[in-house]
């Protein structure tokens, strides 16, 4: 486990040899706690990665990933300041743990707030988790998160 965690590090950082003013990297925190990085690839498409832990039953290493569409309109208003955007997505998480390893597919639900005055995003999500190794189990994971745009 310890000579994959710097390979999961360098999974997070790759995207930021693309396209910095649309990265943003920040933490998460709730169930698991850990580091963000999100990549905008238009303005409704985003990918988001995350190297996580977890206290809840043992020391536990969660890596996910997620392809997210944002609703922008969601919570209408007059102009674009005044829009919570509303995304769900589809993604995948492995949790690596003492005992054995985890694998299973997510639906993250949430909402983000991009500051008017800052290149900070704030959200909120919750995330139905279907494992799938080693047994088929239904989970769910929350958090709050913040993260700070590079190059804006």
């Amino acid at each position: 486990m310890r000579r994959l965690l710097p390979l999961l590090i360098v999974f997070l950082l790759v995207p930021a040899a693309q396209a910095q003013d649309e990265l943003g990297i920040g933490v998460i925190l709730g169930e698991p706690t850990g580091l963000t990085a999100k990549k905008w690839l238009s303005a409704e498409h985003a990918v988001d990665a995350a190297l996580a832990w977890s206290f809840s039953n043992d020391t536990r290493i969660q890596v996910h990933g997620d392809y997210l569409y944002h609703r922008v309109h969601f919570f209408n208003a007059d102009d674009y300041r005044g829009r919570i955007p509303f995304y769900f997505g589809l993604g995948g998480r492995a949790i690596f743990g003492e005992e054995d390893t985890t694998i299973g597919a997510r639906f993250p639900f949430g909402v983000g707030k991009t500051l008017d005055d800052a290149p900070i995003e704030l959200f909120l999500e919750i995330v139905p988790i279907l494992d799938l190794a080693p047994d088929t189990d239904f989970d769910l994971n929350a958090a709050i998160g913040v993260r700070y745009y590079l190059g804006q």
